[in-house]
């Protein structure tokens, strides 16, 4: 475990310059923002103010927010500066390698890289958003009560690095962003779904490496080589030493089961397979309905070996596994939906290759 991996100070240099704020950094962003603002007017001409409303408003401003005030917010909160948790790095980690490997598929599937990278900007904001918004939610006791004000639930919320994302809340914001993204520039849902699929297990991979480190979606006790301790004051250790598994003098948990490796293993298999099973496809949507078919099935029975969440409304399924049978029941919808539409082998250009640019438009090929 090694949920904070440094500080970074809120003044640098003999001048004690601020970096937060109405600081350094703010004064780069701005530099940076205007620089790729104009560079996109240069590069598209009449079109540049459309694709900088489109893409680059959003991502801008909300970086420009964390800077000016969430930062100083989180700095205020911690003396010796803004921690950079593990967790939060290796979500970072997550989103660019998930990005890149989703724009070296859109090479040989019809999409360019501005528009994949664009894409990957919106859907892991959202994707943020809907995890966090899922977590407060299923944990909201410890986000509100009568000891908080407003201000301190409100930077507990902000504190995303720190920990608390659920991935399937993160999975109907994801979603409906993919979609708007997609009708507003005129693709393919379904190839534009196949395309970022495999990005997205690898993000979810690395970014179980970062549970990991910060403790969190741990497993129940057990005795086989693999198990791992983790020290007080983490998440095991609070949940062993409340239900009276632990010694006063203990420094460390018992043994359980890391199961954030091994989600983390799942995800990956998944991705290779994903990868994989990219030439065999015969319909647009196949690889994005095969992903909805096995990751839930994996995750019900991961859940099993899971400790740190409850069943839930009387049944004796957590949340998650709750929410898995709903997400299999609509890969079985898609899966009808995807059988419905014509073959890729039925778009094939003259020349013999695969019409991938033109089938990447929604006209297509259906949504």
């Amino acid at each position: 475990m090694l949920s904070t991996l440094f500080y970074i100070p809120t003044h640098i240099g003999p001048s004690a310059v601020p970096l937060f704020g109405w600081g350094l950094l703010l004064a780069v962003w701005a530099v940076v923002a205007a620089a790729t603002v104009g560079w996109t007017f240069w590069k598209n001409g009449r079109n540049g103010f459309e694709i900088v409303v489109r893409s680059l408003v959003l991502p801008l401003l909300l970086v420009g927010a964390m800077i000016g005030v969430l930062m100083p917010m989180l700095a205020a909160a911690n003396g010796q500066g803004i921690p950079v948790r593990g967790y939060g790095f290796m979500l970072l980690v997550a989103a660019m390698s998930g990005t890149w490997l989703t724009v070296v598929r859109g090479r040989t599937m019809g999409f360019d890289a501005d528009t994949l990278v664009s894409l990957a900007m919106e859907v892991f904001l959202w994707g943020i958003v809907g995890a966090r918004l899922f977590y407060v939610i299923q944990k909201h006791d410890s986000f509100f009560g009568f000891d908080k004000s407003l201000v301190e639930s409100f930077r507990d919320i902000m504190n995303i690095a720190g920990g608390g994302l659920v991935v399937f809340g993160s999975l109907p914001t994801a979603a409906a962003a993919t979609w708007w993204f997609a009708k507003r520039r005129g693709l393919s849902v379904l190839r534009l779904a196949d395309c970022i699929a495999p990005g997205l297990l690898v993000g979810l991979a690395i970014g179980r490496v970062g549970c990991f480190l910060n403790g969190c979606c741990y497993g129940g006790e057990c005795d086989l080589p693999w198990a791992v301790c983790f020290p007080p004051d983490s998440p095991p250790f609070v949940d062993q030493s409340q239900r009276g598994l632990l010694e006063i003098a203990s420094r460390q948990s018992l043994p359980i089961h890391p199961t954030q490796l091994y989600s983390a293993i799942d995800a990956g298999i998944l991705a290779m397979l994903a990868i994989a099973f990219t030439p065999l496809r015969r319909r647009d949507g196949e690889i994005f309905a095969l992903v909805l078919s096995l990751h839930p099935l994996s995750r019900i029975v991961l859940e099993e070996i899971r400790t740190d969440e409850q069943p839930v409304f009387g049944t004796p399924f957590s949340i998650s596994q709750l929410f898995s049978i709903v997400l299999l029941a609509c890969a079985m919808g898609l899966w009808c939906w995807i059988f419905r539409q014509p073959t890729i082998a039925a778009r094939v250009l003259p020349s013999g290759d695969l019409n991938f640019r033109g089938s990447a438009r929604s006209g297509s090929d259906g949504p």
